[in-house]
């Protein structure tokens, strides 16, 4: 449980760096079985599920004639069936298309819970349901995932939510497209399989240098989110630069707060100020497109630079606007900080106290005694490159990259 903590700490650290907004709840799937058997009731109390063996199977033919399965992925029931897999308890079912809301529990199964079917499991689609009803409520406005879940599991999600409630649950379904290395698909079996602490770090072998947390965070935002994202040192250090450009233009942009006056040069009006924030809200409201965003907040970058340059007047009040539209956008939409990191003094110093708060976590588990906790903190980061040696004066570190 040590170790699974650590782990969830230090995905907690990453999306911190990344300016990520930590989650109101995170509950796990193993403590609302209750809930899920719940749901399993309802659904076969509406008529859409069928016990077979002390197993529970969603009707999905019956389903599809009385509301239509397939609506997000648009699969109809006849390749739903073509294409389903030859699972076990194959045979319990009516149908192949049929997926499971409660499997009874082989001998050799670990994880079981009782129930009036039998001692038995969810269904793997049913903890999404039924903890999202629990704390969404019964309708709610986003789920977000990857492409690969379209279908099967949003797909029964849906029927699961429509059988049991009578209505769908979600509005928007929101799926992000996946994430290659160099064209290739990331996968720990392709060995360029590349964590945030690495990229933060640069200490994975296909990286040519480290990478701030707003580096990554910026250089995911240039690509649409149903778009291909693909990581590679070249697309990587031109974000880099991008996102110094930006910073850049917001640091001039500050430096004209009072306005400035240049004899014989063009005005920025208001009236652009107004045009730009129409494109922008067009962007965020055309499916979050950020690349949009990004490509206009650059716009204001040119014209400050002409308003550095001398070359062109503004007013303090239009400065003020023209500030507040560029901070609103890309600080408090995108989530970029001014904190970009870009610098290796900045960088080794981040780097510094993520390492010391490590090193501290490992202390205390060494004070409690839990010795795997410890080396597996020292293991890990002696596999991203730190060094950590035990002396009588305490823990000492070194990067070796």
């Amino acid at each position: 449980m040590e170790v699974a903590q650590y782990y969830i700490n230090r995905f907690h650290d990453a999306m911190s760096a990344l300016n990520c907004l930590p989650p109101s709840i995170e509950p796990h799937a193993s403590g609302h079985i209750i809930e899920q058997q719940q749901l399993v009731d309802e659904i076969m109390e509406n008529g859409y599920a069928y016990e077979s063996n002390g197993s529970i199977y969603f009707d999905v033919e019956k389903y599809d004639k009385d509301h239509k399965y397939g609506i997000l992925s648009g699969r109809t029931l006849e390749n739903i069936k073509d294409a389903s897999r030859e699972l076990a308890g194959v045979g319990e079912k009516r149908n192949q298309a049929d997926f499971a809301l409660w499997k009874k529990a082989q001998p050799e199964h670990i994880m079981r819970w009782p129930s009036k079917w039998s001692d038995g499991f969810p269904g793997w689609h049913c903890e999404c349901t039924a903890m999202g009803r629990k704390y969404l409520g019964e309708e709610f406005d986003i789920h977000g995932g990857g492409l690969d879940l379209v279908f099967p599991h949003h797909e029964c999600e849906i029927a699961q939510a429509v059988a049991s409630m009578g209505h769908p649950a979600v509005r928007y379904w929101m799926h992000n497209n996946m994430i290659t290395i160099g064209g290739q698909k990331m996968g720990k079996s392709y060995g360029n399989f590349i964590t945030l602490p690495e990229f933060f770090a640069g200490t994975h072998d296909k990286l040519e240098q480290a990478y701030s947390p707003m580096t990554i965070r910026f250089f995911i935002l240039q690509a649409h989110y149903r778009s291909t994202v693909d990581f590679g040192n070249e697309a990587l250090q031109a974000a880099e630069k991008g996102l110094q450009r930006l910073m850049d233009g917001w640091k001039n942009l500050k430096r004209l707060a009072d306005g400035q006056k240049v004899k014989g040069q063009p005005q920025v009006e208001m009236k652009y100020v107004d045009e730009m924030r129409e494109k922008l809200y067009d962007a965020m409201n055309d499916d979050l497109n950020s690349p949009i965003v990004i490509s206009n907040l650059f716009d204001i970058c040119r014209v400050v630079n002409t308003l550095i340059d001398k070359k062109a007047s503004i007013t303090a009040e239009v400065a003020q606007a023209l500030s507040e539209l560029f901070h609103s956008f890309a600080f408090d939409i995108l989530g970029l900080t001014e904190e970009s990191g870009v610098s290796n003094k900045a960088r080794e110093a981040a780097f510094g106290a993520v390492v010391d708060m490590l090193l501290a976590q490992r202390q205390q588990a060494k004070a409690e005694k839990n010795w795997a906790l410890s080396d597996k903190i020292r293991d890990d980061l002696a596999a991203l490159g730190f060094e950590v040696k035990d002396t009588k004066d305490g823990q000492a570190w070194s990067l070796n990259v």
